[in-house]
């Protein structure tokens, strides 16, 4: 009886599907560009160990087409050739640690920031940057950048200035209750 041609060897197999597995783990981890490196990455070893096209096309569940792009890349470039590029467009013009910076002065609040109140708003946050960073955004660019570092549009609670905050609780502790009583005794007010 002839012997069957067998696709992967065993260890072969075990080394795809571990990289699979981290591959499966990362891409939950940092996402979909991730998640298509690590096929690549995947296919570009089989590629390079001698698998024939349709090989890689069963074993990663990818299209002929992308296989055939995929070896023209090794062939030019290497391996490496497969990696994911930086995503195209203007660098930020803050840096990581500089926004972890901008969410600390942020979270102590506007006042601590030299402001009147404690409202941040888009120009004042521009100042902040502008002067912290030495970087000029446009009010609501940075509007943008809160909404990247999760942070929400916020209204301020409306209160009159001139309000006496003992005459409101007595109000809320005394006089409300009566009123309540009164609507559901059927009282006129």
């Amino acid at each position: 009886m002839p012997e069957k041609k067998v696709l992967l060897t065993f260890a072969e197999a075990v080394n795809l599907f571990m990289g699979y597995i981290v591959w499966i783990y990362m891409s939950k981890i940092l996402g979909s560009r991730l998640e298509q490196e690590g096929r690549r990455i995947a296919a570009g070893r089989l590629i390079l160990a001698g698998k024939k096209n349709i090989e890689v096309v069963r074993a990663l569940n990818v299209s002929p087409s992308s296989v055939k792009r995929w070896k023209k890349i090794i062939r030019q470039q290497g391996i490496d050739g497969l990696r994911s590029k930086p995503p195209p467009g203007r660098p930020p013009k803050l840096s990581k640690r500089q926004r972890k910076t901008l969410v600390k002065i942020i979270l102590r609040g506007a006042r601590a920031a030299g402001f009147s109140s404690d409202l941040w708003t888009g120009k004042r946050l521009a100042v902040v940057i502008e002067r912290t960073f030495n970087v000029e955004y446009h009010p609501h660019h940075v509007l943008k950048i809160l909404r990247q570092l999760d942070f929400t549009p916020q209204k301020p609670l409306r209160r009159a200035r001139q309000q006496d905050r003992d005459a409101l609780e007595h109000w809320r502790a005394v006089q409300w209750p009566r009123i309540k009583r009164g609507r559901l005794a059927g009282d006129i007010i």
